[in-house]
């Protein structure tokens, strides 16, 4: 059986690991030690090292752990980051060294320009381009661009559980009660992820459908959506690439 875990890393990052049978593999190492602490605790051997972009919290253990390992990595194809054995691009679909799955990329530009997502197994690793209940600012791309992402991602099926690179989600909730007041599942899901907070659990992983019914940035053809970027713009939104730039501003300063 497939088992994956978050395990935190700097302020709000999350590694995953993915075990089974006493093998490992990590997404998005931002750093080694925690990973490192993991594997001893678990008793696993590192098979392999995925990562969806080049930021430093999302691949800055990368080339310490692929050394003392000797274990393949994996990557975006699009972007400069040292140490990958494969570079990853749309459409590549690979087998997961030690854990007997394959998994196929998606190109999702916008956070950065060539962030890619790997989906498979009723699973996404999303990085930082779909949060729960939010997304990724615009560091390297066009608001055009990570609208065409998300609506990538988004039509991926319900069931799919949504792993993203950062326990953002409950922050998230806000903003987005603030976007749609009215919205009666972003009420349950803040008291539902609320209590997991609390509990000192992850609210991860989502799901797609979760992401359907909740995030803003999902549902710019929302009629209530567009009102809300409209009232805070205050001029007419042609949606909805306008009324994601708009409420992705909004955000930003939130």
């Amino acid at each position: 059986m497939l088992a994956i875990s978050a395990v935190p890393a700097f302020k709000d990052n999350y590694i995953w690991i993915l075990e089974r049978d006493g093998n490992a593999v990590a997404v998005d190492p931002g750093e080694a030690q925690p990973v490192e602490d993991y594997l001893a605790r678990q008793r696993l051997t590192l098979t392999a090292i995925l990562a969806t972009h080049h930021h430093a919290d999302h691949v800055g253990g990368l080339p310490a752990l692929a050394a003392k390992w000797k274990c393949p990595s994996f990557g975006p194809a699009r972007e400069v980051t040292a140490d990958l054995d494969r570079r990853l691009r749309e459409g590549d679909r690979f087998e997961v060294p030690g854990l007997g799955i394959s998994l196929e990329t998606l190109d999702i530009p916008g956070h950065t320009a060539g962030h890619i997502a790997l989906h498979g197994e009723g699973m996404v690793f999303s990085g930082d381009t779909l949060f729960a209940c939010g997304c990724g600012r615009l560091f390297e791309g066009t608001a055009a661009q990570m609208l065409e992402s998300l609506a990538k991602l988004a039509r991926l099926p319900g069931g799919t559980r949504v792993y993203c690179g950062h326990e953002y989600t409950v922050s998230n909730i806000r903003f987005a009660q603030a976007v749609e007041p009215g919205n009666r599942a972003l009420d349950q899901r803040k008291e539902r992820d609320t209590a997991k907070q609390l509990r000192g659990e992850p609210t991860l992983p989502s799901t797609i459908a979760d992401e359907l019914a909740t995030n803003p940035f999902l549902r710019c053809h929302e009629p209530a959506v567009i009102a809300a970027a409209e009232r805070h713009a205050g001029r007419k939104l042609t949606p909805p690439v306008e009324v994601f730039a708009e409420i992705r501003a909004w955000k930003n300063n939130f």
